[in-house]
């Protein structure tokens, strides 16, 4: 793994089990195996730091999501979109460890994440959105209600000890974890279109 790379993962699992403000520079420093001036020389700063690692792993994150067929189904659409982002947060879970933090946290560095990765991923879902909305499959929901319920199935991708304990192979292969993402995925898409006022034949 290249020096940059392990640097940006290793700050990565400090950020997620630590939190921002306990990931002292001296922590982080001793954690990465360089000198306490090191995060300062390199990056500028802390903050700038933990940017960087959140750029990292989200950007490869948001990369790995399936260029979509944008002349299938609205519905459809939506379904593959959000089961590839279920499907990418499992590879990266030390991210929903460091989101529990951030997100109940009303900072600089939520401002970050929502203009730099979640603004932009909810415009993707949006045109489907108000599509399924104009056609009565789907019912106007408020945009904080739709996030949480596009968002919250994530622990079932990352909550892997609870999930074991619930029956879920000890050694999940890469086919069932696509399995349950896509599963995850049609639950909410399906719960979305209930509440449209269409038939649903």
């Amino acid at each position: 793994m290249p020096e940059e790379e392990s640097i940006l993962l290793r700050g990565l699992e400090a950020f997620a089990e630590l939190g921002y403000d306990r990931a002292s520079a001296r922590e982080l420093a001793r954690r990465l195996g360089v000198s306490h001036n090191f995060i300062n020389d390199r990056y500028g700063s802390k903050a700038a730091f933990w940017r960087a690692v959140v750029d990292s792993a989200l950007g490869a994150q948001l990369a790995q999501l399936p260029q979509v067929d944008p002349s299938v189904d609205d519905a459809e659409r939506l379904r593959r979109i959000i089961g590839g982002f279920y499907r990418t947060a499992a590879d990266t879970p030390l991210m929903a460890r460091l989101f529990v933090d951030e997100l109940t946290r009303d900072t600089e560095r939520l401002d970050y994440v929502y203009e730099q990765y979640i603004e932009p991923t909810l415009r993707t879902l949006v045109p489907s959105i108000e599509r399924l909305v104009a056609s009565g499959r789907m019912a106007s929901i408020p945009m904080d209600v739709l996030f949480f319920a596009i968002i919250g199935p994530i622990s079932g991708m990352v909550e892997v000890p609870l999930a074991r304990r619930l029956g879920r192979p000890e050694a999940a292969s890469p086919e069932q974890l696509e399995a349950t993402a896509e599963l995850l995925a049609t639950l909410v898409v399906n719960g979305l279109l209930a509440t449209g006022s269409g038939s649903r034949g």
